[in-house]
């Protein structure tokens, strides 16, 4: 039997709070409290799907309720009720928490509505985390998506670096999402519940990116006019993402070294020693070695930086991962825009694969949103598929060897991952790298075959 949703009314005044009672519980389970304390105590005894509560109360206001119960209760939903409804208390109801905000006399198929739109969002809420969930354990990690070779092996390494206080290097071309394995070191360790704050190096002159990072006092140069915290002080107790890392003046890459090599930093302008308690990830689509070599990055810092080093694969070593990823961006992009898509038809998923993705998953991830924008029927086809996709596709096959007008596609399939694990002295591993397919693909082909014996 399916269980009934539960919901707690809050007011002072007996008779709106025993009508409403009577109201609800035709389809809730209801509890009544006459005020913030009897409601802390209802809830601690029988937590509650959804509280309603009066705004004005003695002994505590309706909006000290919420903060509290969504402090204390995080999966209650807390809907205010008021006879002298303002713009003004709405507004810090909804930026305290609150789904809704509702104004006395309850008009009751109103509230009917309420309740019910927001139960119904709750429970949507907690399908699409158990959603991601699990194709986060099934297909990746913390918003990143891949099944192949190259993604499970940065999994295993964030999954075993996370808990560490290790600094962190991520290496990577532009648009392979090296921020989103800096999100998931943070979301994976235990500075989890603290902020993670990020800075893009490359976008600030190193005036403006010392103030960034580091703060100033008043009056520590022209347009100062009030103390500013940095993303330093701001990160405290969590993470700094610094993107771009390479990129940064040699005058700042000074001072960030004696942040990472003593914990203790100060203001522009400023004498006041402060500390650092944060974790510091860095990323780079630049060699850094080679940038230390010509003398345009500092090798004490390259060391203090690069402790662990992790690096995120472009698109083109991870072919296999193209229609996860396509599934994913539809996915997300159809609930955004209000579209219902079944998904790819085999030969747009052909062109997807083909194409190179020179700027890697961000390119990826804007060709499906487009397609999804611009799609008019069912099923994202080849017409949907961007025109530069379908030319770059097209010269990738070009480039191919011709190939045996007589051989079947099993044939040549059969043909090159046979030639891959001849060239890798029959290692599975090697030769799944090497053709951008799975280790399991591999085994699973052989079996077919009747082929035990990989070399």
């Amino acid at each position: 039997m399916e269980r009934r949703a539960s919901v707690l009314v809050v007011d002072d005044e007996r008779n709106t709070r025993e009508g409403l009672g009577r109201a609800l519980r035709g389809r809730y389970d209801v509890a009544l409290a006459e005020s913030a304390a009897a409601a802390i105590a209802s809830l601690e005894s029988r937590p509650a799907d959804v509280m309603l509560s009066d705004v004005r109360m003695p002994g505590g206001d309706g909006v000290s309720l919420l903060k509290t119960v969504r402090e204390r209760f995080p999966g209650t939903i807390c809907i205010l009720l008021t006879a002298y409804g303002s713009v003004e208390t709405a507004v810090e109801a909804m930026k305290a928490g609150a789904r809704d905000f509702l104004t006395k006399p309850v008009n009751l198929d109103q509230l009917d509505l309420v309740l019910e739109r927001a139960l119904r969002a709750r429970d949507l809420e907690t399908e699409n985390a158990e959603l991601r969930k699990r194709l986060d354990d099934k297909y990746g990690l913390r918003g990143m998506v891949g099944s192949s070779p190259a993604m499970e092996r940065l999994f295993d390494e964030i999954r075993q670096v996370a808990p560490t206080r290790a600094t962190v290097l991520v290496e990577g071309a532009s648009g392979t999402g090296k921020e989103l394995v800096a999100r998931a070191l943070h979301d994976l360790s235990p500075r989890a519940s603290g902020p993670f704050v990020a800075v893009h190096c490359a976008a600030l002159p190193p005036t403006l990116l010392e103030s960034e990072l580091f703060g100033h006092e008043k009056g520590a140069f022209t347009g100062a006019d009030s103390r500013r915290k940095g993303r330093f002080e701001l990160a405290q107790g969590g993470t700094l993402f610094l993107d771009e890392i390479g990129e940064i003046d040699q005058s700042v890459q000074v001072k960030l070294l004696r942040v990472l090599e003593t914990r203790k930093f100060e203001r522009v302008g400023g004498d006041e020693t402060l500390s650092a308690d944060i974790r510091v990830v860095a990323a780079t689509n630049r060699d850094l070695k080679a940038r230390v070599a010509e003398g345009k990055f500092r090798e004490d810092l390259y060391y203090r930086l690069a402790v662990v080093t992790l690096r995120m694969p472009p698109l083109s070593e991870r072919e296999d991962d193209i229609p996860l990823l396509c599934d994913h961006f539809l996915r997300k992009f159809a609930e955004e825009n209000g579209r219902e898509l079944k998904g790819f038809d085999p030969a747009a998923m052909a062109l997807m694969r083909a194409y190179p993705w020179p700027g890697n998953v961000r390119e990826l991830r804007n060709a499906v949103e487009r397609m999804v924008v611009l799609s008019h029927g069912d099923w994202l086809t080849v017409g949907d598929v961007p025109e530069n996709v379908r030319d770059g596709a097209g010269a990738a096959a070009r480039s191919d060897p011709a190939p045996d007008p007589s051989e079947s596609l099993a044939d040549a399939e059969k043909r090159k991952i046979l030639a891959a694990l001849e060239a890798a002295g029959g290692n599975r591993s090697k030769a799944a790298d090497a053709l951008g397919i799975s280790r399991r693909t591999i085994h699973r082909k052989l079996a077919s075959w009747g082929m035990t014996d990989a070399r």
